[in-house]
């Protein structure tokens, strides 16, 4: 093998080595669309985040469990269990751009859809996820949507690029809308 191979062939592994991982596309997901595509609807608080092997050692999942407060659609009982891909375990990581993440003693109201017989997965990824976050006071809450990273958000019906339609707005004014539109679907 001649040093000239040697070299194309150091060259061509570097460059598809090197190149960066594309970001996550995704459709945007409006308030009605998740209410209604939704197995469950809930506002609860995370008791508990961790990372695994998958069954099959291949990638890695995190597990987040979460203490329903609140059930605004579907039964899933007094806690929730959401597998998604990604996470840490001892020094390797993996990302998943566009899912939400999670800390236990968050307060969320999520937008949840079976998984399995036992799981849930959050609906349109990051989209189906606001942080409650509440003032000095307690009594005023706001519901502010998760952050969806680098992820390409797309428009359903023209597929062009577009912004998330998602707004902070107080913790009442969420669950009306979302109690709104599974009432208009009826």
């Amino acid at each position: 093998m001649s040093i000239r191979h040697v070299l194309c062939t150091l060259l061509l592994v570097g460059l598809l080595v090197g190149r960066p991982a594309e970001a996550t596309t995704l459709l945007r997901a409006d308030l009605t669309s998740l209410a209604r595509g939704s197995d469950a609807v809930v506002h609860g608080v995370v008791h508990r985040v961790q990372s695994r092997w998958s069954g099959d050692g291949m990638r890695i999942v995190t597990d987040v469990e979460v203490e329903v407060t609140e059930s605004l659609k579907g039964q899933p009982g007094g806690t929730v269990l959401i597998t998604q891909p990604g996470g840490r375990v001892g020094d390797l990581g993996q990302v998943v751009s566009g899912l939400a993440s999670f800390a236990p003693g968050e307060e969320v109201v999520l937008f949840l859809e079976k998984q399995g017989a036992s799981a849930f997965r959050v609906s349109g990824m990051a989209q189906g996820k606001y942080q409650v976050q509440r003032g000095a006071g307690a009594r005023s809450a706001m519901a502010v949507p998760a952050s969806l990273g680098d992820a390409v958000v797309l428009d359903p019906q023209s597929r062009e690029v577009s912004q998330s339609s998602a707004q902070p707005m107080t913790l009442e004014a969420l669950k009306a809308a979302i109690r709104a539109a599974l009432q208009e679907a009826k």
